[in-house]
């Protein structure tokens, strides 16, 4: 088999960067698609992944736009024959209570983090389907789970990119094609570290195993998901979240 094709939106930030990389190293050609104004975020990514040599790319997309997904993933298809892995890791918040939130708070978490799904997944899954192999991975969240205080446009987005992944997953499984979500925990992200000391610190002591979780133990869990004799997992959920939320 020729080198497995990546696709990897949101793909310069802290979660993306290390899905790329883990990716690349497991012999994927990475495609790391974000938002191209980030010019000083993008040479970041370029030095960070600077070791895996010419199997990753840049490539600017606005998550937000149907056409220009379709245009990214047909360019994909055109110069490499296939799109294989497809990982939804682009998301934004906005928090604050709902008593609170204006409109555009609203769409624009809903827009990138569950219409960006939709706008990569529409434009991905038919290649996928004709070609009898695909593996799709949707990053969700543990507060898609548990809701969190100030985020009912980011839980309301990440729980839908869940029931998102479930039907999904019905229509193409016996296409050769999965779906699955991650919901990470608390990690080292910017995101992340963007919070209030005093709350992190509350967070982190909530946490049974007693820290933030690391980028490279999420990117783990979505290489073992894309792998091509993972096939027998379609429609689940996998938690990375060091217990801070258990279920069955």
């Amino acid at each position: 088999m020729n080198q497995r094709i990546a696709l990897v939106s949101g793909g310069i930030g802290g979660l993306g960067t290390e899905i790329c990389r883990h990716l690349a190293a497991s012999g994927h050609f990475v495609i790391a698609a974000d938002l191209g104004v980030r010019t000083e975020r993008i040479a970041a990514f370029r030095e960070e992944t600077a070791d895996l040599g010419d199997r990753i790319r840049f490539e600017p997309l606005d998550i937000a736009s149907f056409d220009a997904c379709a245009e990214l993933i047909q360019r994909i298809e055109a110069g490499h024959g296939r799109l294989d892995v497809l990982v939804n890791a682009a998301g934004i918040t906005r928090d604050t209570t709902l008593r609170k939130m204006s409109q555009e708070q609203w769409h624009s978490v809903l827009t990138v983090n569950l219409d960006g799904v939709f706008n990569l997944c529409r434009n991905a899954v038919e290649g996928m389907c004709t070609r009898g192999y695909g593996r799709i991975v949707n990053i969700s969240s543990v507060n898609g789970q548990t809701g969190q205080f100030g985020q009912t446009n980011y839980a309301a987005a990440k729980a839908g990119m869940h029931g998102f992944t479930m039907a999904l997953a019905r229509e193409v499984a016996r296409k050769g094609v999965t779906v699955n979500s991650v919901s990470p925990g608390y990690c080292e992200t910017a995101m992340v570290m963007q919070i209030a000391p005093e709350i992190r610190a509350q967070i982190i002591e909530d946490v049974p195993v007693g820290r933030l979780g690391k980028p490279s133990e999420i990117a783990r869990v979505v290489d073992f998901l894309v792998a091509a004799d993972s096939g027998f997992i379609t429609g689940a959920n996998i938690p990375v979240n060091g217990g801070y939320f258990m279920d069955f």
